[in-house]
């Protein structure tokens, strides 16, 4: 991952394809695999994976035998995506788009899926027209989201307090909330059931746990740029504290329980 890639403006998760976000995604896979199996994915379905990253939830719906197609804006991390579904055998259609924009028809999809990615395009009720747009109605939207309490609350206050974000953008993990869900679906949904749940990330060491968001999460490596040398140790202070306060190793190894909204939306007739 040698060449850079501009993320839309306002783009949280990956700026830069060198990050290899690859190192990130794998240590959430239980929450693709959790909401494959809560949407009730099966053989012949057509489902969309929309900000697929290096392509999780995507891959655990085509060994399913669901006709599969997943997007990124991150072109390294669609090769990574082709790679893994060329070593496991799997058809999937990975492509470079943006979830403001999808570049499918209407009603397409009887699954649309975003696992921590959708929720972090910057313009959120473009984002969601499109997701209600692509998805038959009577199908189902089904999303993994950052909620504004908890881990993901405490995780990206960090990185707003040492580099706020741009005047008038909404924070992702408003997708985290009934209310902000009911904002951006609810228009165009018979249902939304959002449901707390958590995942366990486990690293070496806390300090492990941080040089591996530094090196590569995008928010974290822009956060650490962005304070410079004479900001350098209290912004790590601070996620030190916050993968302490949600560790639950005992033994010096890192276990950081995380809580996540799992959302279910069913598209209206």
């Amino acid at each position: 991952m040698s060449t850079e890639t501009t993320a839309p403006v306002g783009g949280e998760i990956t700026t830069k394809a060198k990050l290899d976000f690859n190192q990130i995604a794998r240590q959430v896979m239980p929450v693709a695999e959790a909401l494959v199996n809560a949407t009730f994915v099966r053989p012949g379905q057509r489902l969309l994976d929309v900000a697929c990253g290096s392509g999780n939830a995507a891959l655990i719906a085509a060994r399913r035998y669901a006709n599969v197609s997943g997007i990124d804006y991150v072109p390294a991390l669609i090769e990574s995506a082709r790679a893994r579904a060329a070593a496991e055998g799997s058809d999937v259609e990975f492509r470079v788009g943006d979830a403001q924009a999808l570049a499918f028809p209407d009603q397409t999809f009887d699954t649309v899926l975003s696992v921590f990615g959708a929720m972090f395009a910057p313009d959120q009720e473009k984002t969601a027209a499109e997701l209600l747009r692509v998805c038959k109605p009577g199908g189902t939207i089904g999303m993994a989201n950052w909620m504004p309490r908890e881990f993901g609350g405490d995780f990206f206050g960090v990185h707003a307090k040492r580099t706020p974000p741009p005047a008038g953008l909404k924070p992702g993990t408003r997708w985290g909330t009934e209310q902000g869900l009911t904002e951006l679906l609810g228009a165009g949904c018979a249902a939304i059931q959002a449901e707390p749940k958590t995942v366990t990330m486990y690293f070496r060491s806390i300090d492990h746990a941080i040089q591996t968001f530094r090196e590569y999460f995008g928010p974290t490596s822009r956060a650490f740029s962005a304070v410079g040398p004479e900001g350098e140790q209290a912004l790590y202070d601070d996620l030190h504290a916050v993968f302490s306060r949600y560790n639950r190793g005992t033994d010096g190894t890192a276990a950081i329980e995380c809580a996540y909204m799992q959302v279910l939306a069913i598209r209206s007739m």
